[in-house]
């Protein structure tokens, strides 16, 4: 078998609808491209959920770091460059680059964890089974991710609960479950227009830890950590449940706008 190359990049342009008031690429549609380029990458090279899905698998995201310089504006060419720099029994490290593809000015960069699961009893897969570890012939551990890996997630127990809304028909995806990037979209709701127009978010650290399924009721709860730097928790509740179960929780770090 031939094999492709370690790295590979996903190209495509930045519409106006794909952007905030600002001109500016919304969090969600950026995060969505990650995800596009890191199932195409695992697609062309036979792991992907092309594949995965006819033997009853799939990925799931654990963890996500994005972290940005400057946003992509409408209009704006972009490539997302990914690439896999370590893989254990049950999970596998993925980075991103996003970069002007005309210019190569860099934007910004990202790192994930993915877990294999079996989408019948959702239990964990060993990677290194499907087809006999073939992944493992593309860990890079040569192309640097300048950017640090993923921060733990702490949020003070009084957070103030500042959302709640039912999980509806556009929040659920392919696998069954609350989508990885609305969780991020809801959270950047969280703040008003005045605050999006003075700052930028840096970072945000994501640790995805429960499934929240259509029909939950979801809330999200702020605590504001230092100047600029927030931790958030959302949870989910089934209707029945008495109680919450934490779904997701992010350390978002804003800077402002200069």
């Amino acid at each position: 078998m031939q094999l492709l190359e370690k790295k590979s990049s996903l190209s495509s342009r930045v519409e106006p609808f794909h952007c905030d008031f600002g001109n500016r690429i919304f969090l969600g549609n950026l995060g969505n491209r990650l995800l596009n380029a890191a199932d195409n990458h695992s697609s062309d090279r036979g792991y992907g959920m092309s594949y995965l899905n006819t033997v009853n698998k799939t990925w799931v995201l654990s963890r996500l770091v994005i972290e940005m310089d400057s946003y992509p504006e409408a209009y704006d060419d972009i490539t997302v460059d990914t690439w896999v720099d370590s893989v254990m029994r049950f999970f596998t490290g993925r980075n991103y680059a996003v970069r002007n593809t005309a210019t190569g000015q860099v934007y910004g960069y990202g790192r994930s964890t993915w877990a294999m699961i079996d989408t019948v009893d959702r239990q964990p897969v060993d990677i290194m089974q499907v087809r006999d570890g073939l992944i493992t012939h593309y860990i890079d551990k040569d192309t640097p991710c300048p950017i640090e890996p993923f921060r733990r997630v702490k949020v003070d127990s009084g957070a103030e609960c500042v959302m709640e809304f039912k999980a509806r028909y556009s929040d659920v995806d392919v696998n069954g479950h609350f989508n990885s990037i609305k969780y991020l979209e809801h959270v950047m709701d969280i703040w008003n227009a005045a605050w999006h127009s003075a700052h930028m978010l840096k970072r945000i650290d994501v640790a995805y830890v429960a499934e929240a399924h259509m029909g939950d009721t979801i809330r999200i709860y702020a605590d504001r950590q230092d100047t600029g730097v927030w931790g958030v928790i959302v949870t989910r509740q089934s209707e029945g449940d008495d109680e919450q179960t934490e779904a997701c929780r992010c350390r978002l770090t804003f800077v402002e706008r200069q």
